[in-house]
């Protein structure tokens, strides 16, 4: 079932912490979001998952402000390039407006394949400082994006972390006070000795921040790094290619680049995967709304 995604402009948004965005002042940027999976394992629905609602009204799967509006509100002043794939008509007709441009995605080759695909969207934006972030992850707060550009004062890159209550398999961030050193996966720190993986601290919530120009030359040196992956795709395992974004941050330490953090609480970064975490998305953004 598909939701009902009517009267959809961002500036329809309920007025609930409208006064946390009027407080965010800064200089325009430009906004990359991801938008192009299914996902999966959201039972019963085919549709893109950007546009699952987050005030449910029929049902789970049905009601009314989609996610990813929510996320095009809460983002900075500038252009905005959604990345797109599955449905991507679907995605387009709910979120056009000015100065939302959409790339395509041919292939869902990995969060780095999403940024190499919008390259030629960083090179025309007219904007000195870019976001990265996902269309599922509503809470992301205006002052939140705030900080992260921020810090882009002092380091080339700056990563939007969290606390968690349970590690389980994320990937984890090797920090030195809020400097970043790596973006360490699951299957390597799950090895670590003990008192190693004990300080890890922060999982990576996968929302950057980055100067446009440095954001262009890294994304070059990106796209001559490949990983092999292998996916069951079609009852068969197959090999294919992927990007991964975390290697930006390894890249730039590696050159002598800084690379920071700061912090959100888990809740705000939660994003939606399954039917479980819209609920939980969900049951949080009725909380907010009944603040106002």
């Amino acid at each position: 079932m598909k939701p009902d995604l009517t009267g959809n402009p961002a500036t329809q948004r309920p007025t609930a912490l409208k006064s946390e965005r009027l407080c965010t002042d800064m200089s325009e940027v430009a906004s990359i979001i991801f938008a192009a999976g299914r996902g999966t394992r959201m039972t019963g629905y085919s549709g893109n998952k950007t546009l699952l609602p987050l005030i449910p009204e029929r049902s789970l799967y049905d009601g009314s402000r989609p996610l990813i509006m929510e996320v095009i509100y809460n983002l900075p002043a500038g252009p905005k390039g959604i990345v797109v794939n599955h449905c991507a008509e679907d995605v387009q007709r709910i979120t056009e407006g000015p100065g939302i441009s959409y790339i395509y995605q041919p292939v869902t080759n990995g969060t780095g394949g999403a940024l190499i695909a919008a390259r030629s969207f960083l090179e025309s934006a007219d904007a000195e400082r870019a976001i990265i972030t996902m269309g599922d992850v509503p809470l992301i707060r205006a002052v939140t994006y705030g900080r992260l550009m921020a810090l882009l004062d002092c380091c080339a890159l700056a990563l939007l972390a969290f606390e968690p209550g349970d590690k389980a398999q994320y990937g984890m961030l090797e920090t030195d006070g809020d400097r970043v050193s790596g973006i360490t996966e699951w299957k390597y720190w799950k090895d670590f000795p003990i008192e190693r993986r004990n300080r890890l601290r922060y999982c990576n919530a996968g929302v950057y921040a980055a100067r446009r120009a440095d954001l262009i030359r890294y994304v070059e040196r990106l796209e001559k790094m490949p990983h092999e992956v292998r996916k069951h795709h079609n009852g068969e395992w197959i090999t294919m290619k992927e990007y991964f974004l975390t290697d930006l941050a390894g890249m730039m330490n590696e050159d002598g680049l800084q690379v920071r953090l700061t912090v959100a609480p888990e809740e705000e970064v939660n994003g939606v995967d399954n039917p479980e975490s819209l609920k939980t998305v969900q049951a949080l953004y009725a909380g907010l709304m009944s603040l106002e």
